[in-house]
This record gives C-alpha cells, structure tokens and sequence, in this order.
C-alpha cells in the first residue's frame, strides 16, 4: 500500500462565521476577566476555590507558559501577530466545523493575550499578560498561573491536533490513502457515506 494521500472534495459550506463569532466571544471574556480581576485582586491575597484545587491569584506575566522566554515579550508579540495572520490567512479556505472551532479559539486566545501585550504595562509589545487561575498553589509552583486566553488556546490547539489525526483538513477534505491499484482504500468509502 503506498502512502500518496489523495482528498476527497471539500464541504461546500464555508465555516469562517464559525470562526468569525467564536474569536471575538473569547476576545471579550478573556478581557472581561482581566478587567475584573485587577480591579479585585491586585494587592491582595489569594482567593482559595474547592478547598484549595484552585486560587486567584494576580500574577502579570512577561514571558510565556512555565515561565518560558521571561522579558522576550516583543518577540512573544511579534508570534501573535504571525498567528493571527496565519489563521486570517487560512481561514478563506476553511470548512470545517472542527477547524473553525479550533481556530476560532486559538485565534480569540492569542488577541486577548497580544491586547494584553500591546496595552499594558510598562509599554506597548512590552506589556505583561495579566494571569489569574492557579491550580493547587496560589503562585504558580505546581501548574503555571495561566488565564481564559491560555485556555482557549490549549482546547483550540487540542482540537485542531484531534483533526490531523483524524485526518481531516481545514478545507473540509479527508486525507486517505490510495491502495497499490490506484484506488483508494477503505477510508475513502467511509467519508463519502
């Protein structure tokens, strides 16, 4: 069996309205939980969750997750842009629900932290992104303090990796592979049904 990937044709229906509302409804509640939690939890203590499996904590952050590429906040900023870019780029082609998801959080995520970035503190493509749910220890210790950004940005890359491993592309088409007589293998059959 050769391994030359062949595709099926592409969903009809174009998905970038998906995309389209997922991205500005993440944008808006990683901003929104930003706004809240400096204004209720700078200089102050710790709030503890479910006895301590999560707190609150304030934390502003110039580098990325585990404390990776502290002070390389230009060049973190500079990455967001080119993400951006990309999936702005893509997303004319896309038509799947999957992807459109995925992206869609990926790219809500990555806007709310690149604003993060751009506008706060202690200047633009300077600013620390503001952190605010910490698991187990209020700091930081056991789990990066992270934020709703973060999170959308972890699901959305999940996503997006469940649908190459599924095989299944942005523009809606399925990767299947032709057998040694030129036809394709049994995948193809599935996807058309």
């Amino acid at each position: 069996m050769s391994t030359e990937p062949t595709t099926t044709e592409p969903q009809p229906k174009r998905r970038v309205l998906l995309l389209a509302v997922i991205a500005p409804v993440v944008l808006a509640l990683d901003i929104l939980t930003k706004v809240l939690a400096v204004a209720d939890l700078e200089n102050k203590p710790p709030v503890e969750l479910f006895g301590g499996l999560v707190y609150l904590s304030l934390i502003r952050n110039s580098g990325a997750a585990f404390g990776l590429a502290e002070g390389w906040t230009v060049i973190l900023a500079l990455i967001a842009f080119g993400v951006v870019g990309f999936i702005l780029w893509i997303a004319r082609k896309l038509r799947s629900v999957g992807w459109a998801v995925g992206l869609g959080l990926v790219l809500g995520g990555a806007l709310g932290n690149l604003v993060d970035r751009l506008f706060r503190g202690p200047g633009p493509l300077r600013g620390h992104v503001v952190d605010i749910v910490s698991v187990v220890e209020p700091y930081g210790t056991f789990f990066p303090v992270f934020n709703l950004a973060d999170s959308a940005i972890c699901v959305g890359g999940a996503l997006i990796v469940l649908m190459a491993l599924r095989q299944r592309d942005y523009d809606g088409t399925k990767i299947v592979k032709k057998s040694d007589s030129g036809t394709a293998d049994q995948d193809k059959a599935e996807n058309q049904a």
